[in-house]
C-alpha cells in the first residue's frame, strides 16, 4: 500500500510572524518525516488565478501586493513578501493534498493553518486565503461531483460559509465550541455549537445525519487542535477525547469509501500546553488515518 503522501515545505513556517498555526508545522514535519509509511512532497503555489476563483479580485490584488494595507492585512498579520509566499505555499498544498486523495481514492494531508475564516473580500482571524474552498474548488474542476468540508476547528468557519454559499456540489459540517465567526446555516453550511461533555455525541450524530454519505466524493478535513483544553478549547474536550474524535472521522470516511484530505487547522501553545505538544496532538490524526488504513503502530 502506497504511503500517505502529505504536502509541506519550509515556506509553511516563513510567513513573516511568530505565530502557532505557522511555526508547529514545522515541529508535525519532524515528527512524521523519519516514517517509512508516510511520504512529505512539496506543493506548487497557488495561482493569482485560483485565488480569483474564491476571492474578489481586489482582495486578491491586495495579497500578492501589499496594497491598500488595510485590505492586505485583514488577516491580522503585517505584509511582507514571507506571508504572501507562505500563504500560497500552504494553500497549493491543501489543493495539491485534495487532488491526491481524490486521484487516488485514498488520504492525504497538508501541514497547512490559517484557513477557514478568510472570506470572499477579505481575511480574518489570522486567516489569509481559504484554501479549504479552493481545495474544493480544485476537486469540483477535476471530477468530484460532491466535497464535504468538514471543520472540527474550535471556531466557526464563517469565511468558508460565505464562499461556498449557493455553490453546487460543495457543503459544509461545521461543529464548534467557540462562537468566533459564527453564522447562520444555509443550504450549503451547517453549524454545530457543542461543549466538552457533549462533543463526541454532537459528532457522531451529525456524521449519522449526513445525506447520502456513499455519494460524497472527497472530505476535505479541518482537524484542528483547538478544542482541546489545553491548546485553545474548553473543559472536557481531553487528549483521550481528540484521539477519539480523530478515529471516528477516519472510520465514518473509510466506512463509506470516501476520500480525505486533512489539514492542521487550530492548536494553540500557551500555559498548559508547549509547542512540541500541541504538535503531538496533531500527529494523531494521522495515526488515525494509519490506523484506518491497516498501515502502521509506530507514529
Amino acid at each position: 500500500m502506497d504511503p500517505i503522501c502529505i504536502y509541506y515545505s519550509d515556506a509553511y513556517c516563513h510567513q513573516g510572524a511568530s505565530f502557532d498555526t505557522h511555526a508547529k508545522a514545522q515541529l508535525v514535519a519532524e515528527r512524521i518525516r523519519s516514517n517509512n509509511n508516510v511520504t512529505i512532497a512539496a506543493p506548487d503555489p497557488a495561482s493569482f488565478d485560483e485565488l480569483k476563483l474564491v476571492h474578489d479580485h481586489n482582495y486578491v490584488d491586495a495579497i500578492f501586493t501589499g496594497t491598500p494595507s488595510g485590505l492586505a492585512e485583514s488577516n491580522g498579520f503585517e505584509w511582507n513578501v514571507h506571508l504572501r509566499d507562505g500563504v500560497l505555499a500552504t494553500t497549493g498544498g491543501v489543493r495539491d493534498a485534495a487532488l491526491y486523495a481524490l486521484h487516488n481514492k485514498g488520504i492525504s494531508g497538508s501541514l497547512s493553518s490559517g484557513l477557514h475564516h478568510a472570506a470572499r473580500g477579505r481575511g480574518r482571524g489570522f486567516c489569509t486565503v481559504n484554501g479549504l474552498a479552493l481545495g474544493a474548488f480544485a476537486a469540483r474542476r477535476a471530477g468530484a461531483h460532491r466535497v464535504l468540508i468538514l471543520d472540527v476547528d474550535a471556531h466557526c468557519g464563517g469565511g468558508t460559509a460565505d464562499i461556498i454559499d449557493g455553490q453546487p456540489g460543495i457543503e459544509q459540517l461545521d461543529l464548534s465550541v467557540i462562537a468566533f465567526d459564527c453564522y447562520e446555516n444555509t443550504g450549503n453550511a451547517r453549524l454545530v455549537m457543542t461543549d466538552g461533555p457533549s462533543y463526541i455525541m454532537d459528532l457522531a450524530r451529525e456524521l449519522c445525519d449526513v445525506r447520502n454519505p456513499d455519494g460524497i466524493d472527497l472530505v476535505l478535513y479541518n482537524a484542528g487542535m483547538d478544542p482541546h483544553e489545553g491548546a485553545g478549547g474548553v473543559s472536557g474536550v481531553t487528549t483521550d477525547v481528540i484521539v477519539e474524535r480523530e478515529q471516528i472521522v477516519m472510520d465514518w470516511c473509510h466506512l463509506h469509501g470516501i476520500p480525505v484530505a486533512f489539514v492542521l487547522a487550530g492548536g494553540y501553545s500557551g500555559t498548559a500546553r508547549t509547542m512540541g505538544e500541541v504538535a503531538d496532538l496533531h500527529v494523531h490524526t494521522l495515526r488515525a488515518a494509519a490506523q484506518t488504513r491497516q498501515l502502521i503502530n509506530g507514529l
